[in-house]
């Protein structure tokens, strides 16, 4: 694939605060931004509102290719995500929205269809896309490639405390229990597990502010 734009690749578990970061870097450079989990948890989404199964391979990967997807921000800068006419950004946030995802980012069909789509959004001036095979599978001659991660119990926190200031009511222990289930589910899978690239730069955000992190993945980006 040839290099059309510069890619800052961020990849990491559940709850590294690899979206939070993405968006600043975005932000601070200019360019244009991939949440590519948001897809997956599209994806699931869709499928549940047409009564599609998430072990329905072929139905999956029908509604991959057919979303009707844009990435927007409010006026504060908040992420706003539109499925058709809807704005979903709250609802595909939800650890239910989480686990679909997970079910059906396991499935080669899904992660096919999705592929195309996530490499069309590598244009000028550039492009900082954040999930967790950025730098292994969609984009593997990325510029940079950054595995973002933090300990479990800091991930959690961190979730409890996002869905609280959204308004929803969450319980700390089981937002644990479901990013241990996640993290295994996501390393675990035959197709492109959890990992880091074997050219990344591995940044464990445990006890770092968003600031002192975004600066850090920026000075990195310069350096090249």
């Amino acid at each position: 694939m040839a290099e059309k734009a510069p890619v800052i690749a961020i990849d990491g578990p559940s709850g590294s605060g690899k979206g939070t970061i993405a968006r600043r870097v975005a932000e601070a450079l200019g360019y244009h931004l991939l949440d590519s989990g948001a897809l997956y948890r599209l994806t699931a989404l869709s499928a549940t509102r047409k009564g599609v199964a998430l072990d329905d391979a072929d139905g999956l990967a029908e509604v991959a290719r057919t979303l009707d997807v844009r990435f927007d921000s409010d006026e504060a800068g908040g992420e706003r995500i539109w499925l058709g006419d809807n704005d979903v950004a709250m609802e595909i946030r939800t650890e239910k929205a989480g686990a679909g995802a997970s079910t059906v980012a396991a499935i080669p069909a899904v992660r096919q269809a999705l592929l195309e789509r996530q490499r069309a959004f590598q244009r000028p001036p550039g492009l900082v896309a954040d999930g967790r095979d950025m730098g292994t599978q969609v984009f593997p001659s990325a510029t940079v490639k950054i595995f973002l991660t933090a300990s479990a119990e800091e991930r959690a926190k961190r979730r409890h405390k996002q869905l609280k200031d959204k308004g929803l009511d969450v319980s700390l222990a089981a937002l644990s229990r479901d990013i241990e289930d996640r993290d295994r589910r996501d390393s675990e899978r035959s197709v492109a597990p959890l990992r880091p690239a074997e050219d990344a730069r591995i940044l464990d955000s445990s006890g770092q502010s968003i600031e002192a992190v975004t600066q850090t993945v920026l000075d990195w980006v310069a350096e090249l």
